[in-house]
């Protein structure tokens, strides 16, 4: 059956440029299911990554459905680096064009009073798995001549933040890589972005034990990072990110850090 095509502005020209198929992380929830929406309507296959695997099942179904479209899944922890090197091997098959690392989480409150564990199973699926996946897929877009990698940076990763220091840490490791790599690939034809939202409505802020009443939808970051895809080296995407980062942009930086404690202390308020 033939691909459905995008119905979403130059989606299409997206699809052409990197296509035919997308890797998707943290594909059940939040900000990465709205990019799997977003590629299915513009006619990419995908194969869809994060652990839960009904989950997962349901939305490739969905997609298959509505947009006719391949949808693969790959149930996998990605804090495990074995289960991460077996998401490698399973799609070495593929002709991926398109690597979305949208899986992530946080913690919240002060460092020390935090679950160790917790803390370093986030640097492994935050930093660590991110970086293997990158590795993979920028060695085969170069090889193919063509590509493109979206890293999810966020509003935290440019200051450090007070109770939320080892999440804000690990989002300025996704930062800088993405800046460079950005450099050191784009003359091989593969684009590499860092989208750096500010608050976002969706599970993460259960996850990390913060209040988050107002923020960008999930679509927002996604059409949002795929616009820019290509054309800049970060977006902020939606309003608030962009309004967020004008407020903060002429502090030096111990006042950013001063002011996004504040802003922290709100937002994880018991």
């Amino acid at each position: 059956m033939p691909h459905s095509r995008a119905r979403f502005g130059t989606r299409p020209r997206l699809c052409d440029r990197y296509g035919p198929a997308a890797l998707v992380t943290g594909a059940s929830d939040g900000i990465g299911r709205a990019f799997a929406r977003r590629l299915a309507e513009a006619g990419f296959d995908l194969i869809l990554v994060a652990r839960r695997e009904v989950a997962l099942a349901e939305l490739a179904h969905e997609l298959r459905s509505h947009h006719a479209i391949d949808g693969q899944v790959l149930a996998a922890d990605l804090s495990d680096g074995e289960q991460v090197r077996r998401v490698a091997k399973a799609t070495a098959g593929h002709d991926v064009g398109l690597l979305i690392a949208a899986a992530g989480y946080g913690t919240s409150g002060p460092f020390i009073d935090g679950d160790l564990e917790a803390e370093l199973s986030m640097i492994d699926v935050n930093c660590r798995a991110l970086a293997q996946l990158t590795h993979t897929f920028a060695r085969r877009f170069v090889e193919r001549g063509r590509g493109g990698i979206v890293l999810m940076s966020s509003l935290v990763a440019f200051q450090g933040v007070p109770r939320a220091a080892n999440y804000a840490a690990t989002k300025a490791y996704v930062q800088t890589l993405a800046e460079g790599l950005h450099a050191e690939l784009r003359s091989h034809g593969v684009d590499v972005l860092a989208s750096a939202p500010g608050p976002v409505l969706s599970g993460f802020g259960q996850r990390a034990a913060m209040r988050i009443t107002s923020g960008q939808t999930p679509d927002d970051v996604a059409v949002g990072s795929l616009h820019a895809l290509g054309r800049r080296t970060t977006v902020r995407p939606g309003f608030l990110a962009k309004a967020l980062e004008t407020g903060l942009k002429p502090l030096p930086r111990p006042g950013r850090v001063l002011m996004m404690g504040k802003v922290m202390a709100g937002m994880t308020a018991r």
